[in-house]
């Protein structure tokens, strides 16, 4: 996924727990451990402005943008030349 969650990062300047995060933000440790972790599908607005208040940050610094590679793209081309 193109998704990158940074929220590992974030903790840690804050120097704040899984634990104490997940009080903060009324979520239980099973799902912001599937946000930190990106393997989660979706986030809700509620959900990150939460994560925004307790870390005291924008969602430009939990969530990253990294292209798809070039060997994926070259390969969807050939996929529209065939």
């Amino acid at each position: 996924m193109a998704i990158i969650v940074n929220l590992d990062v974030m903790m840690a300047k804050r120097k704040m727990s899984l634990t104490e995060l997940a009080e903060k933000v009324d979520l239980t440790l099973a799902n912001l451990s599937i946000l930190k972790t990106g393997k989660a599908k979706a986030i809700r607005f509620s959900t990150l402005d939460a994560l925004c208040q307790a870390l005291q940050c924008t969602p430009g610094d939990i969530l990253d943008y990294e292209a798809e590679t070039d060997a994926a793209s070259e390969q969807l081309g050939e996929r529209s030349l065939n």
